[in-house]
């Protein structure tokens, strides 16, 4: 599969996030726990997401993930209980999409790793899928994941 690598600039973006360290395993029970969760505190408040559910990766060792899951939001909140504000810090990234199986994403990661390599620029280290679509609404649809490297 060839790839469409993207730079794009970006403002800071404030979230409400869980974050937790994890085998790859817990993933999904995670994101089910943090996505219902932050939907749920977001609907107390009376405000919705502003944009499509994402997580962070900030290490990519599969017995102990460091990962954060969230939303887009308007505006910085207070936090409740496991529930966060965060930012994620606005400046230049490169970006991909995937279409595919969520389990399948390790050539977009590799397109943009490569990508950085040959036009001699570093990612922090940090990457970010969003979440484009919800195939579990439609069996006919195919996931869409958006994969971001923040730049150093």
């Amino acid at each position: 599969m060839s790839y469409e690598i993207k730079l794009l600039e970006l403002p800071d973006q404030p979230t409400l996030v869980m974050r937790s360290i994890m085998p790859v395993g817990k993933l999904p029970e995670f994101f089910g726990k943090a996505y219902g969760g932050i939907m749920a505190y977001l609907g107390d408040l009376g405000e919705y997401p502003t944009g499509m559910p994402f997580c962070a990766y900030y290490n990519l060792d599969m017995n102990a993930l460091d990962v954060e899951a969230g939303f887009p939001v308007a505006k910085k909140f207070e936090g409740k209980g496991e529930i966060k504000p965060n930012v994620i810090p606005g400046g230049k990234f490169i970006s991909t999409i995937h279409i595919g199986a969520y389990d399948s994403v390790q050539p977009a990661y590799d397109s943009l790793v490569q990508w950085a390599k040959d036009n001699g620029i570093e990612p922090t280290g940090i990457a970010y899928e969003y979440y484009l679509n919800d195939p579990s609404s439609d069996p006919s649809i195919k996931p869409e994941t958006e994969i971001r490297f923040p730049l150093k």
